[in-house]
């Protein structure tokens, strides 16, 4: 991917998010993938509570490195491009979440009226938005890391209501 989307020059915003992304994208993924371990064992907000964490985390690292990166519409086209022709879009970050949420679900852990997919797209982006806050206005200007990951998550509603 990165060859494709370098500019001219070494060095330079781009390079620096491709090579942050390099870094941190394999550990989130594996932290994603791992869930499959966690299937039908312990509590399903315990399970994913890490994960929000691990997700503000690394949407902190990352956003910081992707703003400078985008200020050219010719570099965002190829970045698209280039996510594309890897397969490394946001559905890298689903599909693990969703299949963990849809095999809870068929261990009657998760309420049959939950959507996996779209549950998972909804933590992801609850981690995202955290890490944009924290971004812009600081880790103070709002709840901690670590309450954060717990409304993320207690908010997805998962667990089955007891009739």
């Amino acid at each position: 991917m990165a060859v494709s989307l370098r500019e001219d020059r070494s060095g330079g915003s781009v390079d620096h998010f491709l090579a942050l992304l390099q870094d941190r994208l394999p550990l989130w993924l594996s932290i994603l993938h791992d869930l499959s371990y966690r299937i039908g064992k312990g509590c399903v907000a315990d399970n994913l509570l890490p994960i929000a964490r691990a997700g503000i985390n690394y949407y902190i690292e990352v956003q910081s490195a992707a703003l400078p990166a985008f200020t050219s519409p010719q570099v965002t086209v190829r970045f698209r491009e280039a996510v594309r022709d890897t397969g490394l879009g946001p559905g890298t970050e689903v599909a693990p979440l969703a299949a963990y949420l849809a095999a809870e679900q068929d261990l009657g852990r998760i309420g049959p009226e939950v959507d996996p997919e779209a549950s998972a797209r909804l933590l992801i982006a609850g981690c995202f938005h955290r890490a944009y806050l924290e971004m812009f206005v600081g880790a103070d200007a709002g709840p901690t890391l670590e309450a954060s990951a717990r409304e993320i998550v207690r908010e997805l509603r998962l667990e089955p209501v007891p009739a």
